[in-house]
């Protein structure tokens, strides 16, 4: 009877390894690609890991916008059967796809999904390795009514970094718009990004939403049962409430933000940081006026994504 529980725990050591040999782990930071999945897994792999990149899109006038700093990163998933990526901008629109070669399809399925745009029904993009570029589209009409696809392009890969265009094209490709264009550069003997860093980059992510007056992407930043506690004020809860609570604020437009954490505690899924925050106001009278404050946060890690749980703040005289 022993021998046979002692054979069993093995067995199933076995095949627990074995279900996720190929994930992310200490060793493998991003994964690998698993040898049971079509060849095609590897048509990624040099984009495996952190990049460093900037990224411009059009604006109304059609010009281009100012860039924006953000990481992209790419690792194996699903024991290596797939591939996901995540971008974290400096702008705080977030974003990510999820990668998977179809064989009987003969090409690649990847569903993209953001922080600013969440949908029930994932928008996807289907195509190719060509060459030495990974092209994919998805069909969408111009503002004309013109039959046409969003074409994706990845290129330019080496193992420094690589470039990517998003464009519009007609059917048969006689006529390009590009509307999105950014460059990366690799990062050598990189880590997934640490919990720390990722707290980080969300708090600048709250800076930058706040300066711009983009109130969604503030409340996207909460946990939907979040609480705050603004100074001289109730407790306010709920996704509606927070984003009405920063939303109402009058009389002025803010013009400088900056948070700034002393310490930044992670215990699993859950995060305690605190520090100082500081900023400037223009008054409507046109009179600046500047501030300081202290705040403590409480984070959650939900899927995946750190978001605030419980956010205090309150002023201090300089």
């Amino acid at each position: 009877m022993k021998t046979l529980l002692v054979s069993l725990l093995i067995l199933s050591s076995i095949i627990t390894n074995a279900q996720s040999e190929y994930e992310p782990s200490e060793a493998y930071p991003f994964g690998r690609p698993n040898p049971d999945a079509p060849k095609e897994i590897k048509d990624f792999h040099p984009l495996i890991g952190i990049c460093d990149c900037s990224s411009q899109t059009r604006n109304q006038d059609q010009t281009w916008a100012e860039p924006n700093k953000m990481t992209w990163e790419f690792k194996y998933i699903m024991n290596g059967m797939g591939v996901q990526d995540q971008t974290l901008k400096e702008d705080g629109k977030h974003s990510g796809s999820i990668r998977q070669f179809i064989a009987d399809s003969s090409r690649w399925f990847v569903h993209y999904y953001s922080n600013t745009s969440p949908t029930p029904v994932l928008s996807s993009w289907e195509g190719n390795k060509k060459e030495d570029k990974i092209i994919l589209y998805r069909e969408q009409k111009a503002p004309n009514g013109t039959d046409g696809f969003y074409k994706i392009n990845f290129y330019d890969i080496n193992e420094d970094g690589f470039k990517w265009l998003g464009e519009w094209v007609n059917t048969n490709e006689t006529f390009s718009f590009p509307t999105w264009k950014i460059e990366c550069t690799k990062r050598k003997d990189t880590k997934e990004l640490s919990d720390k860093q990722q707290i980080e980059t969300v708090a600048k992510s709250f800076s930058t939403a706040y300066l711009k007056q983009d109130y969604e992407a503030i409340a996207q930043i909460y946990t939907k049962d979040a609480k705050i506690f603004p100074n001289n004020s109730a407790i306010i809860s709920g996704y509606e409430a927070i984003k009405k609570r920063w939303s109402s604020s009058s009389g002025y437009t803010p013009i400088e933000h900056q948070i700034i954490p002393e310490e930044i505690v992670i215990l699993g899924d859950t995060a305690h940081d605190y520090g100082y925050y500081q900023g400037k106001n223009k008054n409507d009278d046109g009179t600046e006026v500047s501030y300081k404050g202290k705040y403590v946060v409480v984070w959650k890690k939900t899927n995946g994504n750190w978001k605030m749980y419980l956010d205090i703040w309150n002023r201090v005289k300089e």
